[in-house]
């Protein structure tokens, strides 16, 4: 077996890409900073997508706006100001397999997770606990523990973090389930990412769903990784609530404004426990600057602030490229490229002290490959691999480096840049 992929791959890699282009044009690619190449191999939109070329003119549409306008922007800007994120709703939903009236933009992720576990943890009786992945993103970690201590319970004992079978990376999802049937009447609330931050897997989010329901617990889902990577279907799969942040795959920028859903069977009870603010209230009324909140049926009522102009243009730029282009051929174009790169790690890892710990099952994944180091920093490789070869990857230390080919931009070349890299990078084990 080879222990690198061979030169005469490159010209494979750019036939490929002849035939099967993508949407590179749109984007700004960084330069490379090392290597034999113009413009780097970015794996990294996972972490931070990168710019639409389209983004710089939309936004400074709104900036001239406010130049030509000021406080007139609000009704009388091309895009007025007043609804703006009215503009995302329509998009976002049909992004994420929802209605309009279950979608909003606002805010950023764990804000919006923090928002809605005020309406969806309740706990109750001995139903208290709050289940996450053990893995989960460390800001997930840190609200549901602090959600926890607000109902005056004890994050250490109530806060149940799945974990991986021994020796294995990644949750099965048999074991997740017979957590639920065992464990499910002391389960208020389920919470876990769409696709997991560190290993890439892409959870059975329906049957999850489902299950938790039939245990009588409550279901929300972070969709940081998710959103913009596979297909979703939330409305349809029952789900009650998730979050999403909109600067990994939705490419709208460094803390870009996020997006909620609330299952329209939640949207008209007026039970619900919900903090408010200005924007929690009816549009129609809320100039009247009354002291009590009327919120609408919509996920509009978990709104609180009024929505920041600036932040929202790139989502909407984003959005409407989304919609040009469709989750269907993205998803398409994310198996052929991830199993292009799969195949050149399998001989890249073989001779090496590297395991790729992402589920090998296309559909148990989005478009993220994470590598396991054995005896080495994943920082100090991502470095090498920046500064050496021109592939900007994403560390997670200590031991794990994340590659995601984006479908909207990256290339089969660049799957091929990266493994061949990571080949010359990492030494040959004997």
């Amino acid at each position: 077996m080879s222990t690198r992929p061979n030169v005469s791959c490159e010209p494979e890699a750019l036939a490929l890409d002849a035939a099967d282009p993508g949407h590179r044009d749109l984007f700004h690619l960084p330069p490379a900073d090392g290597g034999r190449y113009q413009e780097a191999a970015y794996f990294a939109g996972n972490s931070l997508g990168l710019q639409p070329k389209a983004t710089r003119a939309e936004l400074l549409e709104d900036l001239d706006d406010w130049q030509r306008l000021g406080v007139e922007g609000h009704l009388e800007a091309g895009r007025p100001w007043l609804p703006y994120h009215e503009l995302l709703t329509e998009p976002a939903a049909r992004l994420v397999g929802a209605r309009p009236a279950e979608t909003v933009a606002m805010n950023s992720l764990t804000v919006n997770l923090h928002l809605l576990m005020v309406s969806f943890y309740r706990p109750h009786g001995e139903r208290v606990r709050l289940v996450i992945e053990d893995s989960a993103f460390p800001s997930d970690s840190y609200a549901v523990r602090s959600q926890v201590r607000l109902h005056g319970l004890d994050p250490d004992t109530d806060v149940v973090r799945l974990r991986p079978r021994a020796g294995e990376a990644t949750l099965r999802t048999e074991d997740i389930l017979d957590h639920l049937a065992r464990e499910g009447q002391r389960v208020a609330l389920v919470l876990l990412a769409g696709v997991n931050y560190l290993t890439g897997e892409l959870l059975d989010i329906p049957a999850i769903t489902a299950a938790g329901h039939a245990a009588g617990a409550l279901v929300g889902w972070d969709l940081a990784h998710a959103v913009g990577n596979i297909p979703l279907q939330l409305h349809d799969w029952g789900v009650d609530f998730a979050a999403w942040c909109s600067y990994k795959y939705l490419n709208a920028g460094p803390g870009a404004v996020a997006g909620a859903f609330v299952h329209e069977r939640h949207l008209a009870d007026r039970e619900l426990p919900r903090l408010e603010g200005w924007w929690s209230t009816e549009p129609g009324t809320r100039f009247r600057m009354e002291p009590v909140c009327r919120p609408p049926a919509t996920a509009d009522a978990w709104q609180v602030s009024n929505p920041p102009i600036l932040a929202m243009g790139p989502v909407r730029t984003s959005l409407e490229l989304f919609d040009k282009v469709g989750m269907a051929e993205l998803r398409a174009r994310s198996l052929r490229l991830t199993g292009y790169l799969e195949t050149l790690l399998d001989d890249v890892c073989a001779a090496r002290p590297l395991t790729v710990i992402t589920p090998r099952e296309p559909e148990r994944r989005g478009c993220q490959l994470s590598v396991r180091l054995t005896g080495a920093s994943a920082a100090e490789l991502a470095r090498r691999l920046r500064h050496g070869y021109g592939v900007i990857a994403d560390a997670r230390e200590p031991d794990v480096i994340r590659l995601a080919p984006v479908p909207l931009y990256s290339t089969f070349h660049d799957c091929w840049r990266a493994a061949d890299a990571l080949a010359d990078a990492v030494a040959v084990t004997a």
